[in-house]
């Protein structure tokens, strides 16, 4: 059975089950800053198992995809190396939010594994919890395995519950036992079963692992049971598809077969058995869909997590010979393998491509820096690289630490392994300190768990009376009551305020009643579906079961929604003009303006952003009317709504549709024609991070403050020039050529005066121990004629030691040469050091040039009188 026939009929079996079908989260998980990376198909239900999010559904199914290569689970350097370990990976998952639990569960996955795919039942073992006797019975007496192969692990990882078979969130919080089935591949292969001995060997093989979330833990390490136990399922497709296949090895599958063949015909590799093309076409997985989710190679963060991974892929192919561009063609086969089951990829192709040729393009030049920084790390190491520094050149310059011991090596050195290790082991320990997973900032379970959902009033209204409060949230914690002065978060039972989300920011305004008034500062959303009124309470005491009166700020909203309506067509307007490449990678919608982020690798030109600007802005005269749409997320795709990868979406989605322009998914509040935008103005276009660009916009009123702003600063200049508005920029021409001309006036005028300066120094020029030297103050000389007339003064002497002090506004500019013999007896650094650090100042430099500077005290003509003596001093 093919991988991608694996995908659908899992699918498609808990389809018929009764679960809903969820679509594949982005591998950068949408609002937790806890995780670098998606490593497990659980993260988006995070919020669902601590009880502060509710979702429409109680029973779910999806394919996951998975990133492990940063932060606490990063499993980089065994790729290629092992049968089984991969960068980017696929987790078939089904989720019981307090439906189904166990005896179900198990039920299932007996049913899928041995009558859908067939897999013989003897060779099928289970692993359960050591104190879990309910799910042993469900193996035993109700599956039918035999009780000698179901195997009890305990607490085998040094601590209470800490056990291959026993599974926690955090240190605290929801957690419970799993049960594990694993497949023996036959007494071929060397290894033993789960719990003994030999078990790290290749015979059985984990491929699904049920976690039951039953109990709650606290601090102390007790358990209490969870009011609405959940189970969590995870298998992986690679090793699903390996068994399916009848191979031993995750690289053997027909999706790698593929990419493996083609790595192999551009790198010229006919061994395909070699493990550089295993690497690169793991890789190759785990580049692209980072890049289609949204993350381009940088310098920090998950950028440089893919920077990382592209350059072992690049490294692998120059180890195979390869010295041109490769891995970006990579790109297409991957699409042939993949880009039925993620449309988006297929969608993203050629600005994966460009994105990795771009990269690609530099490592060149990041392999010689690194080769640079060794020769510097070689020349001090004495016989031994310190293994600080080789974690240096792994960690900042992405040189693998098997290239550092290899170019080691082959100069008659060593690598300290054990402290390039213990660098490692500290960085792993700073990155799973921060990657323990805390709910902060989170509604408050035990209020969500009572509450339904906060309905949203404000896409047709903006006021709303006898709202009820269902909740109060102060610091955190649930209170029944908000003394007079006191702030906290009320939440309604249902409100015109929209909630900040999307990019769009909270609404304020007031809720009201006959007792006091709540100046509401901010609106945001809790638990996804809360909607939490920020802000401060004046009156009697405000208590929950109060009815409220609400009205929004309607002048705010009413600007706001002209800035969120004109981001949409800004980026269908950016997709026209620079290419389909371009992507939102985020956006603020505020009323006095719109900020809008996206994927792009160079600067927008001019008339680019002209181009853009008139696209959006005859697209506002059209007057097109913005349709709202309500529809299930797969028939808003048929529909054409474009989606933000990275963002997510619920069962039922809001599609945005103006005109033929533009149709996205957006839950936000927009105008109810295009015209009502009025005018469009782009304010600024930057660079914000490598590959996203920033666009800043204003409509409505605020484009027209910024036209009219733009007028007066253009009759202010009219009036400075003494011309008229459509003279200005001939006048200014005029004016910058005239600056020029003088410019090179001043410029020969300083050149006379440095030659005429120079031939007075050269005839004045002392001698120490058969070496000329000048020490001379002058006036007025900036640090190019100071070196011009040092490099001058170094010809005319020959072995000679310069230094020339140029003084204005009460600073010293210094600049020494050392020419002929003199280079090997001193260093012009040395001599600028030397002096400068005697006026408050610093300086260095090359052994035959170097500059500093410092003040212009009393001290610096005794400083340079008494330079020939120190000089003779050094030789």
């Amino acid at each position: 059975m093919k991988t991608a026939d694996i995908r659908s009929t899992f699918l498609e079996f808990f389809r018929a089950k009764d679960h809903a079908i969820v679509p594949s989260s982005s591998l950068v998980p949408a609002s937790d800053p806890t995780l670098l990376f998606t490593n497990s198909g659980m993260v988006q239900f995070k919020n669902v198992f601590l009880g502060s999010e509710k979702l429409p559904y109680a029973r779910a199914a999806d394919v996951q995809r998975c990133l492990r290569a940063g932060g606490k689970h990063n499993d980089l350097d065994q790729v290629g190396y092992t049968a089984r370990h991969h960068t980017f990976f696929e987790m078939l998952g089904n989720w019981s939010f307090g439906d189904y639990f166990k005896r179900e569960a198990i039920a299932y996955a007996w049913e899928l594994l041995t009558g859908v795919f067939k897999l013989p039942a003897e060779r099928l073992w289970v692993t359960v919890y050591q104190t879990d006797d309910e799910a042993y019975d469900i193996w035993h007496r109700q599956v039918g395995v035999p009780a000698e192969r179901i195997v009890r692990i305990g607490d085998n990882k040094g601590a209470p519950y800490a056990s291959d078979n026993f599974w926690q969130m955090a240190d605290t919080g929801p957690c419970g036992p799993c049960t594990e089935i694993f497949y023996d591949h036959g007494p071929g292969v060397a290894g033993g079963p789960p719990g003994s001995p030999d078990e790290d060997g290749d015979r059985y093989i984990e491929i699904w692992n049920l976690v039951f979330m039953q109990f709650d833990r606290a601090p102390d390490g007790a358990l209490s049971p969870l009011p609405a136990p959940c189970v969590d399922t995870g298998m992986g497709l690679e090793r699903l598809a390996a068994v399916l296949q009848h191979v031993h090895s995750n690289y053997e599958i027909d999706l790698f077969e593929h990419l493996i063949r083609v790595a192999g015909e551009l790198t010229g590799t006919r061994d395909l058995a070699n493990k550089s093309l295993r690497v690169i076409a793991d890789h190759i997985r785990a580049c692209s869909f980072l890049i289609v989710d949204g993350v381009l190679p940088s310098n920090e963060g998950r950028g440089y997590v893919l920077r990382r991974i592209i350059r072992r892929a690049l490294r692998h192919g120059w180890m195979l010979g390869v010295r041109g561009d490769f891995f970006w063609k990579m790109v297409a086969p991957l699409v042939e393998e993949m880009g039925a089951a993620y449309p988006e990829l297929a969608a993203r192709q050629a600005f994966v491509e460009d994105a990795l040729r771009t990269e690609e393009q530099r490592f060149g030049e990041t392999l010689e820096h690194g080769m640079r920084v060794f020769d510097e790390i070689a020349k001090k190491a004495g016989t031994i690289i310190p293994g600080t520094d080789a974690f240096r050149l792994y960690d900042t310059y992405g040189f693998p630490v098997d290239l550092t011991a290899d170019i080691a090596r082959e100069r008659g050195l060593s690598v300290d392994m054990a402290g390039f290790e213990q660098a490692m082991n500290e960085q792993r320990e700073r990155a799973r300190a921060a990657g323990r997973f805390e709910a902060k900032g989170q509604m408050p379970a035990e209020l969500a768990s009572r509450l339904a959902p906060t309905v949203f009033l404000g896409y047709e209204a903006l006021s709303a009376v006898a709202c009820k409060v269902v909740g109060i949230v102060r610091d955190g914690r649930q209170v029944e009551a908000l003394d007079d002065g006191e702030e906290g978060l009320v939440i309604l039972d249902r409100t015109p305020f929209y909630a900040e989300s999307g990019g769009q920011v909270g609404d304020t305004g007031v809720l009201s009643h006959a007792d006091g008034r709540f100046d509401v500062g901010d609106t945001l959303k809790m638990g996804g579906v809360f909607f939490g009124h920020a802000g401060r309470w004046q009156g009697v005491a405000l208590r929950t079961g109060d009815a409220l009166d609400a009205q929004v700020d309607v002048a705010r909203r009413q600007a706001t929604v002209l800035n969120h309506s004109a981001t949409h067509l800004l980026h269908a307007a950016l997709r026209q003009v620079l290419g389909e490449h371009v992507a939102q990678k985020g956006s603020l919608v505020a009323p006095e303006r719109l900020r809008f982020d996206f994927s792009h690798f160079k600067p927008v030109s001019r008339d680019e952003l002209a181009a853009v600007e008139a696209l959006v802005n005859a697209e506002v005269r059209r007057n097109a009317p913005a349709e709202v749409h309500n529809m299930a997320y797969d028939e808003a795709i048929a529909f054409g709504a474009m989606a933000l990868f990275g963002e997510k979406y619920g069962d039922e989605v809001r599609v945005l549709k103006m005109g033929e322009f533009s149709t996205e998914l957006c839950g936000g509040t927009h105008v109810e024609r295009t015209g009502d935008i009025g005018l469009f103005k782009i304010v600024s276009e930057a660079g914000v991070a490598s590959g996203v660009r920033r666009i800043e916009a204003v409509t409505g009123a605020g484009a027209l403050a910024h036209v009219a702003a733009e007028e007066r600063r253009l009759a202010e200049l009219s009036h400075l020039l003494s011309g008229s508005g459509g003279e200005v920029v001939e006048k200014l021409r005029q004016l910058f050529d005239r600056q020029k001309k003088l410019e090179r006036e001043l410029e020969s005028l300083r050149s006379k005066a440095a030659g005429s300066a120079t031939a007075d120094l050269a005839g004045h020029a002392r001698e120490v121990g058969g070496i000329k030297v000048v020490a001379a103050r002058l006036e007025g000389f900036d640090a190019k004629s100071l070196r011009d007339s040092v490099d001058q003064l170094k010809q005319q002497l020959g072995d000679c030691v310069v230094l020339l002090a140029g003084v204005a506004d009460g600073r010293a500019s210094l600049v020494a040469g050392v020419h002929g013999a003199a280079l090997g007896r001193i260093k012009a650094g040395d001599v600028v050091s030397h002096v400068a650090r005697q006026i408050e100042g610093k300086g260095g430099g090359r052994a035959d040039m170097a500059q500093g500077g410092g003040l212009d005290t009393a001290q610096l003509p005794v400083l340079l009188e008494a330079l020939p003596g120190w000089i003779g001093e050094q030789l």
